[in-house]
C-alpha cells in the first residue's frame, strides 16, 4: 500500500543512515544478533524501555553495555538482589549539618542508560520503585518531585528458567516495558569469531560513542512526525480488541499497549528507510510488543498455549489492510 510520508527525504535518509551506524556499532560487540539490537535502538528512539529475557550467557548485560557504549551520555547498572532497598535505586534525603538542611543524594535511576540485571530477584517493594519513573520519568522522594531528564532508557534483564529465590514481575510492571526481547544464541558464524578471540574478556569496553544525546532527541522526534494512515490505526485497534476475545487470554492488549505499538512502529519504519507506516511493520513488531503484556488463562499453560501462538494467530485472523482509509 502508498502512503503519503510526512518526514522529509533528507531526514528519513539521514535518520536511517544514524540507525545503522549505531546498530553496526554494538554489532561489533555483540556478533549475530542485528534484529535484537534494532529492537532496543527502536525503544531508545521512542521513548521505551526493554525487558531481555533469556538463560545465563547469551549476552543480555552485554548487549545493554553494547548500547549504552555507543551512546554519548551516562550510564549506571544496578544489581538487582532480595536485600536492595527502593532508596538504593531512587536516591535518599539526608540532613547535611553544615548547611543545616535536608538534601537529595539521587540514586543511580537519575542516569539516562540504567541496566537493571535480574530485576525479578528484587522484592516486589524495590521493583515498584521504577513504576513512576518508568511511566512518567520523573522520581517522588519525601513528597519532592526529582525529574530524570532525557533520554532516559531501562534496560532489565531476567532469567526465565532459574526461578528460586525470584519474584515475578506484577503486569502493571511489565506494562512499562515498550519490548520484551530474547537474545539467544549466536549462529554457527558467529559463535566461532567469538571463540575464535577468546582472548578479549569485555567486548563491548573497547566501544567508542556514535551518538549524542541531541542526536536521540532529533531522532525521537522526526519518528513522531512519521505518517500513520487511518488504515493502519484502525489496524491495530482491531489486533487490541481481538486479543482480549481470546478464550485462552485473561486480559489483552492495553490502550497503553497499543500506544506502545504504534510509536515503536514509527520509529521502526523510519529505520527502514520510509517515512510511513506499513502493516509489516505492526507484524513485526508484533511479539516483541505484545509478549508480556497477554495475561494468559490459569489453564493456557496446561494446554500448552503461549502468548507468542496467540499472537500469531491473531496476525492470520485480524484482516490486513491493503487500502489507504
Amino acid at each position: 500500500m502508498t502512503e503519503i510520508a510526512t518526514v522529509h527525504t533528507d531526514d528519513v535518509r539521514w535518520y536511517a543512515d544514524t540507525f545503522e551506524r549505531v546498530v553496526h556499532n554494538v554489532e561489533s560487540a555483540v556478533l549475530g544478533k542485528r534484529h535484537v539490537v534494532r529492537l532496543a535502538l527502536t525503544c531508545l528512539v521512542s521513548g521505551g524501555h526493554l525487558l531481555l529475557e533469556d538463560l545465563p550467557g547469551t549476552g543480555k548485560t552485554m548487549m545493554a553495555r553494547a548500547l549504552a557504549k555507543s551512546l554519548d551520555c551516562s550510564f549506571a547498572r544496578i544489581q538487582f538482589t532480595p536485600d536492595l532497598l527502593p532508596s538504593d535505586v531512587t536516591g535518599v534525603t539526608v540532613y547535611d549539618q553544615a548547611h543545616g538542611e535536608f538534601s537529595f543524594h539521587p540514586g543511580p535511576i537519575f542516569h539516562s542508560m540504567v541496566l537493571a540485571d535480574e530485576i525479578n530477584r528484587a522484592s516486589p517493594k524495590t521493583q515498584s520503585a521504577l513504576l513512576e519513573v518508568m511511566e512518567e520519568g520523573h522520581v517522588t522522594v519525601d513528597g519532592r518531585t526529582h525529574e530524570v531528564g532525557r533520554p532516559f532508557m531501562v534496560i532489565a534483564t531476567q532469567n526465565p528458567i532459574e526461578q528460586a529465590g525470584t519474584y515475578q514481575l506484577p503486569e502493571a510492571q511489565l506494562d512499562r516495558f515498550l519490548m520484551r526481547a530474547s537474545v539467544g544464541h549466536p549462529d554457527a558464524e558467529s559463535t566461532e569469531a567469538l571463540l575464535a578471540q577468546s582472548q578479549v574478556r569485555d567486548r563491548a569496553a573497547g566501544l567508542t560513542p556514535v551518538l549524542g544525546a541531541t542526536e536521540i532527541s532529533q531522532m525521537g522526534q522526526l519518528a513522531d512526525l512519521v505518517h500513520v494512515d487511518r488504515a493502519i490505526i484502525s489496524y491495530v485497534r482491531r489486533l487490541a480488541e481481538a486479543s482480549r476475545d481470546v478464550p485462552d487470554v485473561r486480559i489483552g492488549l492495553s490502550t497503553r499497549g497499543a500506544l506502545a505499538w504504534i510509536r515503536a512502529a514509527k520509529a521502526w519504519a523510519l529505520s527502514e528507510g520510509r517515512g510511513h507506516v506499513v502493516p509489516e511493520d505492526i507484524a513485526t513488531l508484533a511479539r516483541p510488543v505484545l509478549g508480556h503484556r497477554l495475561l494468559m488463562a490459569s489453564g493456557a499453560a496446561f494446554g500448552g498455549v503461549t502468548p507468542e501462538e496467540v499472537i500469531d494467530n491473531l496476525l492470520v485472523q485480524v484482516p490486513v489492510p491493503r487500502d489507504r482509509a
